[in-house]
């Protein structure tokens, strides 16, 4: 199997073991399944659709994609860019965020709309985020949108992640109206039912499951941070029960990597249920480290062998 994954990469800040220290990384909500799913999964080709500047930083980013074992061949330079950043802080596990992005090549990503279609015609799977259709102008969005419709008339499967962060649209309901619009051009649907509640006003995980069936989304995977995952296959109800941790450092890249398990189950043909608990093990080991990439231990990968 073919992933492309679209969106921005950051530079991140991550709190290191002694107070006002930090430590720099690359991550980014749709980079951080690419990671992950290059860790499960080294057989599935994983690619990476973002933009970047010219300066070291980016450079340095580009470099640790590959490393990663991530394609960076759609990953486009753009003169006197550079790429976003952000800070994490901690409190109790809870995550809170501090971003620069005004400089970051990432928000002009679908500038280029044929080097938008050549990657995704090399995919089987697409995967966007909500992000990554926030951090757009609405040119870049319906460019994307255009894409991913183009994609699944193709025969292409196309998933998506809410992802639902107001901070980076003009308003909640431009927000919720263009993430439903992008719902109407995926396969599989992977929102997080605390978000949804927020912002849709969804009473529990059946009416977000719904709301996205409607929309056209064939498998739904709703996430509920410790309670029961709900989900639908193939016109079918069932849920996950999401094993108690007894502690929580970070959650950052908890969802991210839920993700990429539900597609490294996909690509080894494993039943949904069975994706559905690798990915809830992963997320809980993901949430007992620090930042958004943790190392990945070995009997997950086993898992996906």
């Amino acid at each position: 199997m073919r992933v492309l994954a679209i969106g921005e990469c950051m530079a991140e800040l991550a709190p290191a073991e002694r107070p006002d220290d930090y430590r720099l990384g690359f991550a980014g909500d749709t980079f951080n399944t690419a990671w992950y799913l290059a860790m499960l999964s080294p057989d599935v080709e994983v690619s990476y659709f973002t933009a970047v500047g010219d300066d070291a930083l980016s450079a340095r980013m580009v470099q640790v994609i590959s490393d990663s074992g991530i394609d960076t061949r759609h990953i486009r330079r753009l003169p006197g860019k550079s790429v976003g950043l952000y800070m994490i802080a901690l409190n109790n596990g809870e995550r809170s965020f501090s971003y620069w992005r005004g400089q970051s090549a990432a928000r002009s990503l679908a500038g280029d709309a044929q080097a938008l279609a050549a990657a995704i015609a090399e995919a089987d799977l697409v995967y966007v985020s909500g992000i990554t259709l926030a951090i757009l102008d609405q040119g870049g969005r319906e460019t994307l949108l255009q894409a991913l419709r183009s994609a699944r008339s193709a025969g292409k499967s196309v998933a998506f992640d809410p992802n639902l962060r107001v901070h980076l649209w003009s308003d909640p309901t431009e927000m919720t109206e263009t993430i439903m619009r992008a719902a109407a051009c995926c396969d599989i649907a992977l929102p997080s039912f605390e978000d949804e509640a927020r912002w849709f006003g969804d009473e529990d995980a059946k009416a977000t499951l719904e709301r996205y069936a409607r929309a056209g989304a064939s498998t739904i995977i709703v996430k509920n941070g410790p309670e029961p995952v709900l989900y639908r296959e193939d016109g079918t109800d069932d849920i996950t029960m999401v094993p108690r941790l007894t502690s929580v450092i970070d959650t950052t890249a908890a969802g991210d990597s839920f993700n990429a398990a539900v597609f490294a189950g996909l690509s080894a043909a494993l039943p949904l249920s069975s994706s559905i608990e690798q990915a809830c093990r992963l997320a809980g080991q993901v949430v007992q480290g620090k930042g958004a990439l943790v190392p990945v231990g070995l009997d997950l990968l086993d898992q996906f062998a």
